[in-house]
């Protein structure tokens, strides 16, 4: 540890976290192998006791057979094999790896989800999974309470959440969903269904805001349950034929040459999941429009004075992306400014739905709100932190649940196995319009009819088939530990803590180094997620500081033609381009790192800058007066010290 550093005041010692990790040490192995061996012994029995009158179909003298003993030699040298390659792997569980977005596993999500393997669920519906699916439906309004969503099953417009593969599928559901909501008030127009108030032209049914369109999909439902049975399946299958989903969107918008297929804007840091999604979708990605950012968060009037444009231009939007936890930098969206222009757009006309991806950033409400699920204010919130959380911060934490959807991931901050993403919408009667049958009427609200509903899965997801043991995993860790500050919130405020700790330590090195090596954080952390920008003294060529970051990044990260025990400490790389940057961000960080701008005129387009991902909760090791952040730092020094020697 540096001998000018110290370790950050511990807060009062809670052995809690000392339980939900098999540990950088392998320490609770006692506890996982008492788990995976009870609970195997307890699948065993209930296999045996399913219909206890059949005989074993496998003969006790078959374990004596050249036959089997052959299979069982060939089986145990391919896992031996394997468990050998398996060494070579990332070591995630390490408060050495600062690289990627991965960690040790929460053992209660890590023990569910191999306790429920053996029973292979398959959660497209009840009938493959009686008992995962319903903890899916569960998970969901566990997350929904943790945005602020209405999660009673009890109310009409309750939240519905899903797991899908990682938060790129989340994002595809959000377009898919927004695309369907906004498109139906016009299929309704073009069908002539009576009885039903309709806006009077296609731009004003298009442009309807989600709550209105789901008080008009309501209005239709309860027409539909009033018809006769043959009636009623004629009307269902005109508007069906006026829907974006059966017209496709070439159909839709020729058979409506009033509209035009509506952008969806994003900022430029979006996660290209969004591209892909929009070409999937067929919306084209010219239709993506990217937006300038302030310090690489949404420029929230940047978005006004679009919005304003397009209101003039009779041009429609279908969605607003705000980044809740950027993947690169960690930075977050004003999600409340961005709630605050579409208020603003909709006086001239212009409504589309708001969606948050924060497949980062989303497990980070766990320390915003209370027991009860009413949210921290910010002052309460500040003081387990330095500077955590700032104003912007906390408000777009406390706008999430005026949105209208989120990606949160709970294979990132949630500790969870891969792939365990989630999408949430706010009100579940949307998710209707994107049942594969149209079978969208409804009877009644009471919490069994709304999670009755969701329990064939399969109709409403991108997916097919889908693994129920990640359901599992997510519903047990978030019962063990609830979404809430006083449980769940512990990992998230001891990583935080550890951000700010590397910070302030970013800042020393760079005073250490003066003379040799600049040292930049280009963004102050609104997360746990901490970049760092460097070039040697003297240097003002881009491509020269990139050859020197790559060099760095060459001892950092994995090498499987190495053993990784000769790797001090593992890190990953990203890059700042101007075009992202804007001329004002990219002149402040070139002239503190002492770039010359005009080196990017000559082919190189990016900077390369090291990302750290701090989620590991032993990075300040109170237990053994240990700092991994200093070790790191010290670490980092020398290695700078050293690439820098070797240029002259």
């Amino acid at each position: 540890m540096s001998a000018a550093s110290e370790l950050p005041a511990e807060s009062p010692r809670d052995h809690t976290l000392d339980a939900c990790f098999l540990g950088p040490y392998g320490e609770n192995d006692t506890l996982l192998e008492k788990l995976l061996v009870e609970f195997l012994r307890d699948h065993v029995y209930w296999r045996r006791n399913f219909h206890p009158e059949d005989p074993p179909a496998i003969a006790t003298s078959a374990a004596c057979h050249p036959d089997y003993l052959a299979f069982e030699s060939r089986m145990r040298r391919e896992l031996h094999q394997l468990s050998a390659a398996l060494k070579k792997s990332v070591p995630f569980h390490s408060p050495r790896y600062i690289g990627h977005m991965a960690s040790d596993l929460l053992l209660p999500g890590l023990a569910a989800q191999m306790l429920t393997l053996p029973y292979n669920p398959n959660n497209v519906s009840e009938d493959a999974a009686p008992v995962t699916v319903d903890l899916e439906v569960q998970a969901g309004l566990q997350l929904a309470r943790m945005l602020g969503y209405p999660h009673d099953p009890a109310r009409p417009d309750c939240a519905f959440g899903h797991l899908t593969s990682g938060g790129t599928v989340a994002n595809y559901q959000a377009l898919r969903l927004a695309l369907a909501l906004k498109a139906f008030p016009v299929a309704l127009r073009a069908a002539q269904v009576p009885d039903i108030a309709l806006p009077e032209n296609d731009w004003g049914a298009f442009n309807l805001s989600p709550a209105a369109s789901i008080a008009l999909l309501e209005q239709w439902q309860r027409w539909l349950a009033a018809l006769a049975p043959p009636v009623r399946a004629q009307w269902r299958a005109w508007v069906e034929a006026e829907r974006i989903e059966q017209r496709g969107l070439a159909g839709f918008f020729a058979a409506h040459p009033q509209l035009s297929v509506p952008r969806v804007l994003a900022p430029i840091t979006a996660h290209y999941s969004w591209s892909k999604g929009v070409k999937l979708l067929g919306l084209g990605r010219e239709n993506l429009e990217l937006l300038p950012t302030r310090d690489m968060r949404l420029d929230a009037d940047a978005l006004a004075e679009r919005l304003q444009r397009l209101a003039r231009a009779r041009e429609p939007v279908l969605l607003c992306v705000a980044v809740l936890g950027g993947t690169e930098y960690g930075t977050m969206d004003p999600v409340h400014d961005v709630l605050k222009a579409r208020e603003a757009s909709r006086a001239q006309g212009l409504d589309f739905a708001v969606h948050v991806d924060a497949a980062w950033g989303g497990y980070l409400a766990t320390v915003f709100r209370r027991e009860d699920g009413s949210l921290r204010p910010r002052e309460d919130v500040a003081v387990d932190y330095a500077h955590f959380p700032t104003p912007d911060v906390h408000a777009a934490f406390a706008a999430l649940g005026d949105t209208d959807s989120v990606t949160v991931d709970p294979h990132k901050l949630g500790y969870l196995p891969y792939g365990s993403g989630a999408f949430v919408c706010r009100d579940h009667r949307a998710m209707a319009l994107l049942a594969e049958r149209a079978d969208y009427v409804f009877h009644g609200a009471t919490p069994v009819d709304y999670l009755a509903r969701y329990r064939s899965l399969g109709q409403y997801i991108p997916e097919g088939s889908k693994p129920g043991a990640a359901a599992a995993a997510v519903y047990v860790t978030h019962k063990v530990l609830p979404l809430d500050h006083a449980h769940f919130g512990r990992l998230p405020r001891a990583t935080l803590q550890a951000a700010e700790a590397f910070h302030a330590r970013a800042r020393q090195c760079a005073d250490e180094l003066a003379g040799r090596v600049h040292v930049l954080v280009p963004f102050a952390p609104d997360s746990n997620l901490v970049c760092l920008a460097i070039n040697p003294h003297g240097n003002r060529d881009a491509a020269a500081a990139n050859a020197f970051v790559r060099a760095l990044h060459d001892e950092l990260r994995c090498d499987v033609r190495q053993p990784l025990q000769v790797k001090e400490f593992f890190g990953s790389v990203t890059s700042l381009r101007p075009d992202v940057l804007g001329p004002a961000q990219t002149r402040r960080i070139l002239d503190a790192l002492g770039l010359d701008p005009q080196t990017f005129d000559g082919g190189e387009d990016h900077l390369l800058i090291l990302r750290h991902t701090l989620m590991n909760p032993y990075l300040i090791d109170h237990e053994n007066g240990i700092s991994y952040i200093d070790r790191y730092f010290d670490h980092l020094a020398r290695r700078l010290r050293a690439l820098a020697a070797t240029r002259r």
